[in-house]
């Protein structure tokens, strides 16, 4: 919904970069691409690699985020202006380490899917039972077996075989070598982003919104780690109508019309 009406709210043509996640490729995107330009025709979608991975699977990657940043910066250089930015996973890593090194007018919004921040410990950004599991993964030599186990990993639904097959033919086509694969690895585990709020003087108010019939109490003790992590910052945590606090009041059914309710409720 959100995605849809940054997208439906600009009469001019915009330009979307997608970026994958680790020792991922354009390719993996598979019919997504496709559908976005079917839903919102007239803009443009660039699918763009990382470092060491698809079109650059020759290239070796930087180990640091900020490194592999500047790669893609200037890989997509003739692009116009500004970009929005469509990241999933370490992609989002990146993408999120861009928006606190632009330029005036070179990122206009971030679409981040399943990434990670300072914010969140190793535990907290995958389930330790899942660890063993990515030991195997690695050490398997037969590479469709070990495609097969990455889909499995990434998957919450039951893993067609012709989808197995076509990312066996991605990896044999353009093969992530092992010093890729760990140096993305290395970038990925070192990544931190909290100089949006380190980088700043000021006293910043940042506004906490929970999802779908969740209220502020469900955030449990993370605002208390924001506070502890960033001191002299002020986190509010807002409820949406219908939840929390407004738990009494109707949810409009038009996200235009909870934003403003949200907007009106915090304008003190």
């Amino acid at each position: 919904m959100l995605f849809r009406s940054l997208v439906q709210g600009s009469s001019l043509t915009m330009h979307w970069i997608l970026l994958r996640g680790l020792t991922r490729e354009h390719s993996h995107w598979g019919s997504f691409p496709r559908r976005l330009e079917e839903a919102f025709p007239g803009h443009q979608f660039h699918l763009v690699d990382l470092p060491g991975t698809g079109v650059h699977f020759k290239d070796p990657s930087p180990d640091r985020i900020a490194e592999i940043r500047e790669k893609v910066r200037h890989s997509v250089g003739h692009i116009p202006a500004p970009y929005n930015l469509i990241a999933l996973s370490m992609g989002g890593m990146v993408a999120l380490d861009w928006a606190q090194h632009v330029t005036e007018g070179e990122v206009q919004n971030l679409v981040l899917i399943n990434t990670s921040s300072g914010f969140s410990l190793p535990w907290r950004r995958m389930r330790p039972g899942a660890w063993p599991r990515i030991v195997r993964l690695l050490a398997r030599r037969e590479l469709f077996d070990r495609e097969a186990d990455i889909l499995r990993l990434t998957s919450n639904r039951p893993v067609d075989l012709d989808v197995m097959k076509h990312w066996y033919s991605i990896q044999r086509q353009r093969p992530v070598g092992f010093a890729n694969a760990y140096a993305q690895m290395k970038a990925a585990g070192s990544g931190r982003h909290r100089s949006l709020v380190q980088g700043s003087s000021l006293i910043m108010h940042w506004i906490l919104l929970r999802g779908l019939t969740r209220e502020h109490a469900h955030w449990g003790s993370f605002p208390h780690r924001l506070e502890d992590a960033f001191p002299g910052h002020q986190f509010h945590r807002v409820d949406l109508p219908g939840t929390g606090v407004h738990f009494k009041d109707p949810s409009p059914d038009r996200i235009a019309d909870i934003r403003e309710k949200v907007r009106h409720g915090v304008d003190h």
